[in-house]
Formats: structure tokens, sequence, C-alpha cells
């Protein structure tokens, strides 16, 4: 019985860190967005492409963090309640698709290609907000069902 009780403070306290850490990233990442795009109209110039850099970073590691922390958290044994498991495994692939459409993003606006499609960020930015917005409400119905 005692071994029950010590493991449970310490796999909720791990999905606490979990989601604080989530939601500090996304904070960081709706921050910077909003930076990227307060710069239009879009252009080759070193504020851009400083604050493209900092953005495409923090959205890495932002999705890197939700889709390899908290998905490989559930997903590697240590989560037993049916519950959870089961919304993660209906939420996966639309989860995934988010996570491919920012790779993708930071993919073709890596400062370090030698031409920057400028003119289509804007568009490319709306597109990821969208994205963004629908992982957020993915990740917040798995996150209500993990602190619970």
């Amino acid at each position: 019985m005692s071994a029950v009780v010590q493991e449970t403070p310490d796999r909720r306290q791990h999905n606490n860190h979990l989601v604080s850490e989530l939601q500090k990233e996304r904070q960081q990442v709706w921050s910077l967005y909003c930076e990227v795009a307060d710069l239009k109209p879009f252009s080759d110039s070193t504020a851009t492409q400083s604050t493209l850099t900092k953005f495409s970073q923090i959205l890495v590691d932002y999705v890197s963090l939700g889709h390899f922390g908290v998905y490989e958290y559930l997903l590697s044994g240590k989560e037993r309640r049916e519950k959870v498991l089961n919304a993660a495994k209906n939420i996966y692939p639309e989860f995934s698709r988010t996570t491919e459409a920012v790779i993708s993003f930071n993919d073709k606006y890596d400062v370090d290609q030698k031409t920057l499609k400028y003119e289509e960020l804007e568009k490319d930015l709306s597109a990821l907000g969208e994205d963004l917005a629908k992982r957020i409400e993915l990740e917040d119905e798995l996150c209500s069902l993990v602190l619970k």
C-alpha cells in the first residue's frame, strides 16, 4: 500500500511539471508569434531574420515537448488511466498533423537557407496560427484529463 501512495505523488508531480512547462512554452510561442506578425510588411531584414529565428527555435521546442514529452510519457506505460490513454490515442492523429505543420513551417523559414519567400510569410503565418490554435485545443483537452 505504501508503494502506491508514494508512487502517486511522483506521477502527479511529473504530470503537473509537464503541463506547466508546456503552458510556459506555449506562452513564449504566442508572444514571439505576435512579434513576427508585427513585422509586416515582411522583408529580408536583420530584425525579421532574428525574430523569425527566435520564434522558430521556441516553436520547435514547444511542439517537441508536447509530442515527445507529454505523449511519450503517456504512452510509455506510466499512465494507467484508461480514459487518459484513450483520449491520447484519439487525439494523436490531429496532434501529429499539427507537429508536421510546425516542422514544415520551420523548414521553410530556416534563415540559413539562401532565399526565403517573405512574400508567402503572412499566409504561412496565418495557417500556422490556425494549426497552433487547434493544437492548443487538443493539448487543453489532454492536459485536463492528465491533471485529474
